[in-house]
């Protein structure tokens, strides 16, 4: 069962496709368009961002962070970036953070979405294609976060509760402008469990009373946009982690995925789906200590800004 859900998450990337965020994509060619010829090797840094707010409807199933099952949200995104290239070294950071409140009628006002993401790569270019590359990425989120077993209120998440450090050397592959692999065999990943009330249970495999362990593994990751048309966009990213250490067969997997569509130049709709499987994230099953994957979607319809 866990490979088939695995497999599926795999063909939802590639099928419909998955690299940087296409509305990253499209403000770096933007302030590309503003650079006079011959200007391109003394001007090396873009930068920019995008905010949204969306008034959604979400479902989810099994996850860590908290929420119901079904619920009516008010949520925001904001993505910022800031990319420098020149010659053969490019470093490339981008920040998302994802916020949001929920209204559900039998259990009140709950926040649902929330999450902190800071990427950051540094690559080499050994070929047109190749770069030897240096990734760190940070992962958390900033409120407490419940889940509902049978209706009881129960606390499983909060700031650096858990959070997730990771250091990887690795070769990052660019056959083109929309996707890019990220692969490497030697990465480093700490997983932080900050809040004695969850470190005391042991929750997100930290020993019971312990605030942090780390791991070594193999770790993958892909990103990849497709432009259907001029309103419809596709982003997708997917991040994969086999620790060496312990069950490395029982790979922790992390996707995202956005479909957008432009109704004007300030209105958009979405629909965001997201999977998450950790292995060590056992708060679910009939008796609260079993893994499953975790599965968020929201559908809005919202206000954007670039800038």
């Amino acid at each position: 069962m866990k490979k088939a859900i695995f497999l599926a998450c795999l063909s939802c990337l590639f099928l419909v496709c998955s690299a940087q965020d296409e509305t990253v994509k499209k403000l770096k060619d933007e302030a590309g368009k503003t650079i006079k010829k011959g200007e391109a090797d003394t001007i090396a840094w873009r930068r920019g961002g995008l905010y949204n707010l969306n008034l959604a409807q979400g479902s989810l199933s099994n996850w860590a962070a908290g929420g119901d099952d079904f619920s009516l949200s008010l949520t925001s995104y904001l993505n910022l970036f800031s990319f420098y290239k020149k010659d053969k070294h490019s470093w490339d950071n981008t920040l998302d953070f994802n916020f949001g409140y929920i209204r559900t009628t039998s259990l009140g006002s709950r926040k649902n979405d929330d999450r902190l993401d800071l990427l950051s790569k540094y690559g080499y270019a050994l070929d047109s294609t190749w770069n030897l590359a240096l990734l760190a990425n940070f992962r958390s989120q900033l409120a407490k976060g419940y889940t509902y077993p049978d209706n009881v209120k129960t606390f499983s998440s909060a700031f650096l509760s858990p959070a997730y450090l990771l250091a990887s050397l690795g070769f990052d592959y660019k056959p083109g402008p929309n996707f890019s692999f990220f692969i490497s065999p030697a990465t480093i990943r700490w997983v932080i469990v900050k809040d004695d009330t969850l470190s005391a249970k042991g929750l997100y495999g930290v020993e019971p009373g312990k605030h942090s362990k780390s791991e070594f593994g193999a770790f993958a990751s892909a990103n990849y946009i497709k432009t259907f048309n001029k309103s419809l966009q596709y982003r997708g990213r997917l991040d994969l982690f086999s620790n060496y250490r312990h069950n490395p067969q029982n790979i922790d997997l992390f996707m995202t995925n956005v479909f957008s569509v432009s109704v004007s130049k300030v209105l958009t709709a979405s629909w965001n789906l997201d999977f998450i499987y950790d292995d060590d994230a056992r708060l679910f099953g009939k008796n609260g200590k079993s893994p499953a994957l975790q599965v968020k979607s929201l559908v809005g319809l919202g206000l954007q800004m670039k800038f």
